[in-house]
């Protein structure tokens, strides 16, 4: 470059720094608002979250709000990565008791059987809503409503306390304006972290002096839905399972000490509409009451641990095995002298999901005590055999009449 050319360029550098920033400056390059000002068009853009009083403007996370009450926003709006998010317990690593108000525990008469884990379950309405009563079906739940439950596992099944238990998960569903979401979240020390493509955690227990180590299975996000799901005109959507009437129709003691029945309860405290008169409401009982009927416990047992996916809408409608409650148990659709359509009968060669009189020849209990994936049922949930469900469920089939039907 010649001499002559470096005093141009020096020139004409600043010259046009100059002209630039007059130009900018008359047409609202800088910071001006003049709404005549025009800009180059922008790709659309997800809206941003509206802001509270509690989310101070540019934050766009409201996990983050505060925890000293439930965060109702952030259960109706976002999956958060950490339990705590939701200001769901008085002490945040403790999800076995003391909610927040408005939650509430509650308690099934007999439960899904998760590899003997204690459950601890809570109910959060919101205000000024209740539930609404089904005789048969699962309550109808408002838009809002939160069900929260704690997996524990006992280190020995035969005593009780969170003193001797592990904390595993804790599972939610929540009712958004989109419909049911199940989150999942793993325990680790103290803190609850959201999973979404499950997993496993080795444990080992004392049954009855024999010892178990297996490894619990913490379902992925798809393995809920399979559980959950409901299909209506070939739509898939999820659903809770254990809010039933005879599953919740049951004595609860208070923290006074005194017992009340649960459904009367929920509906003092507003938290249940249209509860007809109590003794119209079924009642299932746990497995381990000796005193009640046998058929009744078989039947709510197997209703809580199958008929989620052995309905006309549940994951294994196709099977055409109906093992609701209210399903008559000595019906073809129950299971007597019905020949499964999608499995080959084991090495045994068995034919009939239930023979009456003949439990060893049953499908329905055989499969409880097999424990390959392909053939154990439930076939998600359990990963042990449990010895008390089982041994229920084969002495209500040997006690059937084998007058009932004759399977051919």
């Amino acid at each position: 470059m010649t001499h002559y050319a470096e005093i141009k360029t020096n020139f004409l550098i600043p010259l046009l720094i100059l002209l630039l920033s007059s130009v900018l400056m008359a047409c609202g390059g800088s910071d001006s608002n003049d709404s005549n000002t025009s800009t180059a068009p922008s790709a659309p853009s997800t809206p941003a979250t509206p802001t509270t009083p509690e989310q101070p403007e540019g934050s766009d996370d409201v996990c983050q709000l505060t925890n000293t009450e439930v965060n109702w926003q952030a259960l109706m709006s976002k999956d958060c990565p950490n339990l705590s998010d939701y200001g769901l317990f008085i002490d945040p690593s403790i999800p076995t008791h003391a909610p927040q108000e408005p939650g509430r525990g509650y308690q099934l008469s007999t439960e899904l059987f998760s590899n003997y884990a204690s459950k601890y379950r809570f109910i959060y309405l919101p205000e000024s809503q209740s539930m609404f009563f089904n005789p048969q079906q699962t309550f109808s739940l408002p838009i809002g409503s939160v069900l929260v439950k704690t997996f524990a596992l006992p280190f020995d099944t035969q005593l009780t306390g969170t003193s001797n238990e592990k904390l595993i998960e804790t599972r939610l569903m929540i009712h958004r304006e989109t419909g049911w979401t199940a989150l999942t979240y793993q325990w680790q020390q103290d803190i609850a972290s959201l999973i979404i493509a499950g997993a496993n955690v080795t444990h080992t227990l004392n049954n009855q002096g024999e010892s178990i180590t297996f490894d619990y299975h913490i379902p992925s996000k798809v393995e809920c839905k399979i559980c959950h799901q409901i299909n209506e005109e070939d739509i898939s959507r999820i659903n809770p399972i254990g809010l039933k009437a005879h599953l919740l129709n049951r004595n609860i003691v208070q923290e006074n000490g005194n017992k009340v029945n649960q459904l009367s309860f929920w509906q003092d405290r507003k938290m249940l509409s249209g509860l007809p008169e109590l003794d119209t409401v079924d009642q299932s009982y746990a497995l381990d009451n000796s005193e009640a009927d046998l058929t009744n416990r078989a039947k709510g047992y197997l209703d809580i641990n199958c008929a989620h996916c052995h309905n006309e809408q549940g994951f294994a409608s196709i099977s055409g095995l109906r093992l609701s409650y209210f399903v008559d148990h000595t019906s073809f659709e129950y299971g007597v002298c019905k020949q499964p359509p999608g499995w080959d009968g084991g090495p045994n060669g068995l034919a009939y999901d239930i023979v009456p009189g003949n439990a060893e020849r049953s499908i329905v209990h055989y499969r409880q005590i097999l424990s390959s994936p392909k053939d154990k049922m439930p076939p998600i949930g359990r990963e042990i055999i449990h010895s008390e469900g089982t041994e229920l469920v084969k002495r209500w089939i040997d006690s059937m009449s084998a007058t009932i039907a004759t399977c051919q």
